[in-house]
């Protein structure tokens, strides 16, 4: 029998793979973020975890919203100007919405 993918997530969530990041203000749903210990509980989820964050940052950088220099080994992510710009931001995706507030906050508390 299959697992469900509440029972998936309640095991990452008890190994320490997975925490809760916040609350989605639309829907009061849970946002759910994945620690650094998750490459050693799953590898194989970490490498997807990490094609799609980087699917994602891609898909920011083509419209503009960040800069990276995709040919450095270790490329360092900026935002914009036109990430902080309301007009642009309310004509994005709710999920590239997030994205961009999500670097926001992690770019954020790095420099704290």
């Amino acid at each position: 029998m299959d697992k469900t993918n509440q029972e998936i997530m309640d095991e990452l969530i008890l190994a320490g793979a997975l925490q809760v990041a916040g609350v989605d203000t639309e829907t009061g749903d849970f946002l759910y973020q994945f620690t650094p210990k998750l490459k050693e509980i799953s590898p194989v989820l970490y490498d997807e975890h990490v094609n799609h964050v980087n699917g994602e940052l891609m898909r920011l950088w083509e419209k503009g919203l960040l800069d990276i220099n995709i040919a450095d080994q270790n490329p360092i992510v900026r935002l914009t100007e036109k990430a902080f710009d309301d007009s642009i931001l309310s004509t994005l995706s709710k999920e590239d919405r997030w994205g961009i507030e999500e670097i926001k906050r992690l770019l954020k508390s790095k420099e704290l």
